[in-house]
């Protein structure tokens, strides 16, 4: 039983500092004063008898028992937001999904498992989409406070999947790609050393996929000029790349109706020797929905369907 001391605005006040990394911020999105939110995590880690965060030099930070908090106050909370949604919705059958989507899924696999979704005559069609993007660690943290459904993409070099149920769909390798006619094009064998006289278009440092990059280019000793784009937006990437001599780091999906097209050119290097497993991120203290259930089973048909990546 829940203890009768512990009040909604309490776990409000976690969450949102949780969220925020910040006491002050957190007290400017719920509208109280500084004092108002320390009390609030005061009175709930007293209730509590664990301390939920420690001061770090970039702000709060969880302490075990405050991601443990987390892991099951986030998605309680946001059952109970939902229930009150639902009531409102009822009149208007409104209901929605509430997807997060990495770079390596956003081109071909989610648009068409949507679009199929949609399509199937069996009631699907009245439940939106809601699309989230951005870094695992950020749509990750989301999923674990009950704000995502579920998460699509590679994501199991991340560190915060460790406490989620993932499920394998296929393997994406990251390719180097550069626009039809670019110096380096259809060089082979190429040298390694050859990449580092150009500019690059890669994933922000923090990120999965930066991780991979990095590795490579310490196998290879090669070191990157300091002309480079960072971003995991995709039309910016495609854009820069077609338009310059620079080298592009993306997921074979992202640039595979390019490759076809004869704009884009894979370089002949591999960066990684199998790619990274692509799949489906689930909170597991979440109840599953019938309408996550179906979707997902839309993403297995199409990952199998179109051959997406390595045999699973």
């Amino acid at each position: 039983m829940l203890n009768a001391r512990i009040k909604l605005r309490h776990l409000q006040a976690f969450l949102e500092v949780a969220r925020q990394r910040s006491f002050a911020r957190a007290a400017e999105r719920l509208a109280i004063t500084q004092p108002g939110i320390s009390k609030a995590i005061r009175e709930l880690e007293e209730n509590l008898g664990a301390a939920l965060f420690e001061r770090t030099p970039q702000g709060v930070a969880l302490t075990q028992a405050g991601l443990t908090l987390l892991r099951h106050a986030g998605p309680a909370m946001r059952a109970l937001e939902e229930g009150v949604a639902a009531v409102g919705d009822t009149h208007r059958g409104d209901r929605w999904l509430r997807v997060g989507a990495l770079s390596t899924v956003e081109s071909q696999l989610l648009p068409e498992a949507i679009r199929s979704w949609h399509a199937e005559p069996d009631g699907q069609n009245d439940v939106g989409v809601n699309v989230v993007t951005g870094s695992s660690a950020f749509l990750l943290s989301r999923l674990r406070r009950g704000e995502l459904d579920l998460v699509v993409g590679r994501m199991t070099e991340a560190r915060e999947i460790s406490d989620l149920a993932f499920e394998h769909l296929y393997y994406e390798p990251l390719m180097l790609s550069v626009r039809s006619g670019h110096p380096l094009a259809g060089i082979a064998p190429l040298e390694a050393e050859r990449l580092g006289d150009f500019p690059w278009v890669l994933p922000p440092p923090q990120t999965t996929l930066r991780q991979q990059v990095d590795s490579f280019c310490v196998r290879h000793s090669l070191t990157l000029m300091s002309q480079r784009l960072e971003t995991l937006s995709l039309p910016v990437s495609r854009r820069y790349t077609l338009e310059s001599d620079a080298i592009w780091v993306a997921p074979e999906e992202a640039i595979a109706e390019d490759l076809a097209a004869g704009r884009l050119c894979r370089l002949a290097i591999d960066l990684e020797a199998q790619g990274g497993s692509v799949g489906l991120c689930f909170n597991a203290s979440m109840e599953a929905s019938l309408a996550r259930e179906a979707f997902c089973e839309v993403l297995r048909e199409v990952s199998a369907r179109r051959g997406f990546g390595s045999a699973t």
